[in-house]
């Protein structure tokens, strides 16, 4: 194994799953702008919007997925860029 590939700031970080609100601790490096406190203890957070906890593979139920309300708010922010 090659020496001084790894990276050397591992710390415990929350990740949260936006869709059903589960969080989890684990280690990592990647860097969080906002913190959340858990049993009296700050950690950076990480917020995501599918994990094992929601996705359909893992918990076997089928969730619609809102893609038109993604499209238009898409839309709205991007495509009127070429008008004036």
């Amino acid at each position: 194994m090659k020496k001084s590939i790894h990276p050397e700031n591992y710390r415990p970080v929350v990740f949260k799953d936006m869709s059903n609100e589960d969080v989890f601790i684990t280690r990592s490096t990647v860097n969080a702008r906002e913190t959340i406190e858990i049993d009296g203890v700050t950690y950076p957070l990480v917020k995501i919007e599918i994990s094992n906890t929601s996705h359909p593979f893992y918990t076997g139920k089928s969730k619609l997925v809102d893609t038109a309300g993604r499209v238009d708010k898409f839309m709205s922010r991007y495509g009127n860029r070429n008008k004036k």
